[in-house]
């Protein structure tokens, strides 16, 4: 005779919404799992989707997903001229906050080196990747946007040409992706009257000047557009990423392009630990240490739980005494109890979870072995939390059956 079946069949109710309530409670602690995975996921996605062996970026910084990072165009054919090099592009990363049907719309925007690289790399479910330098993104999925909407941005009207799903930046926000022209071009968009203001600056400027007054060319040249003036270079890019021949040294590579002033150079794993120490490093200690008070918190309630389920049966437990049950089948009706509301409040977690969890902001990514693990403290959590109900029944006396 089960005695644990027997005395959930006789108040099922209680049961069932206690193991709700425990469900619900796993549920958070699993989600919590997936939402410390989802942020080391998205911290280095787009470093693992870039694919590059070496990150070129400014000297003594940790490279555009940590920080801000400036270097020249023409460090694209430095690199490519390295020997060990294969191949070299541009890389641009920032990013936009902006506003669409009266809501907040952050994008990561990504440029990608044109006509080199058009995102055929990217996985897309719609649409197809970039077929021109001007004019045309893809966004990812989150972003609310549909194929073939446009999305002005800065002075420009950019097309939506394919979709992709699951590309996301460092900070949560849905991944567009440009050519480095258009991604320059919505970074660095400046209002008409600010370009108009600065052209009279400068030529104020060389009016006060000496060779303003002596070579008065230079003013009218002062009040032209600023990209066609020679002295004042092209919007610097985030990062140069490259790509290594097979066979050939990475280290080496890396070595021979870090002896220039003024860059710093990193490898691909490099890259990954910079971005997992830095900007998600807080927030990684942070929801690990939620999880842990999680557990902790369900396995308290579990065990005041199962102690209350035990003060209930005192007078039954009492009786079994008195007609000389053994104590290891009140230990196995408590722990039974114990047990099944651990799997059923598992089953709970794992059924919510899989409605809800696609709802959350962020993405929550449960693997097997977090399900596996859970599983075992689930586990391990019944267990201890059956101990204090066992203790409470261990001093009840046969005499109290007759209370």
């Amino acid at each position: 005779m089960n005695l644990a079946a027997k005395d959930i069949r006789h108040n099922p109710g209680r049961f069932a919404l206690t193991a709700i309530g425990v469900g619900m409670l796993l549920m958070i602690v699993m989600g919590m799992g997936g939402i410390y995975r989802g942020i080391i996921d998205d911290a280095v996605l787009l470093i693992d989707s870039v694919d590059a062996d070496l990150w070129i970026v400014q000297r003594d910084t940790r490279g555009p997903m940590a920080e801000v990072s400036r270097v020249p165009r023409n460090l694209v054919h430095r690199a490519l001229a390295v020997p060990g090099v294969e191949s070299s592009r541009e890389f641009v990363h920032h990013t936009i906050q902006r506003e669409r049907n009266d809501q907040p719309l952050r994008i990561a925007v990504l440029g990608l080196s044109w006509p080199t690289d058009k995102g055929e790399w990217i996985p897309l479910v719609a649409g197809r990747p970039i077929a021109q330098n001007h004019y045309e993104m893809i966004a990812d999925k989150s972003l609310g946007l549909a194929l073939g909407e446009q999305l002005p941005l800065g002075k420009d009207i950019y097309t939506v040409v394919g979709l992709t799903q699951n590309m996301i930046g460092t900070g949560g926000d849905g991944v567009a992706f440009f050519t480095v022209a258009d991604a320059q071009a919505v970074q660095f968009d400046t209002p008409g009257e600010a370009i108009r203001l600065e052209r009279e600056a400068r030529v104020a400027r060389g009016a006060e000047s000496e060779t303003g007054t002596l070579q008065p060319l230079l003013l009218e040249r002062a009040a032209l557009p600023g990209s066609e003036l020679p002295p004042l270079g092209p919007p610097q890019i985030s990062a140069v990423v490259v790509k290594v021949l097979p066979g050939a040294d990475v280290h080496e590579v890396a070595e021979t392009i870090s002896a220039w002033g003024d860059v710093s150079v990193f490898t691909h794993k490099q890259q990954q630990d910079l971005v997992l120490r830095g900007p998600v490093e807080k927030a990684r200690k942070q929801i690990g240490l939620f999880r842990v008070l999680l557990t902790v918190i369900a396995a308290i309630i579990m065990a005041l739980i199962l102690y209350t389920l035990t003060l209930d049966k005192i007078q039954s437990i009492a009786l079994l005494k008195l007609i000389g049950a053994p104590n290891r089948v009140i230990l196995g009706m408590i722990l039974q109890q114990a047990m099944l509301l651990g799997v059923f409040g598992y089953g709970i977690a794992w059924l919510l979870g899989q409605r809800l969890f696609p709802l959350f902001p962020r993405r929550v990514i449960i693997t097997n072995q977090d399900l596996v693990q859970l599983a075992f403290a689930v586990a391990v959590i019944s267990l201890l939390a059956s101990l204090l109900g066992i203790w409470k029944a261990m001093q009840v006396t046969p005499n109290q059956a007759l209370d």
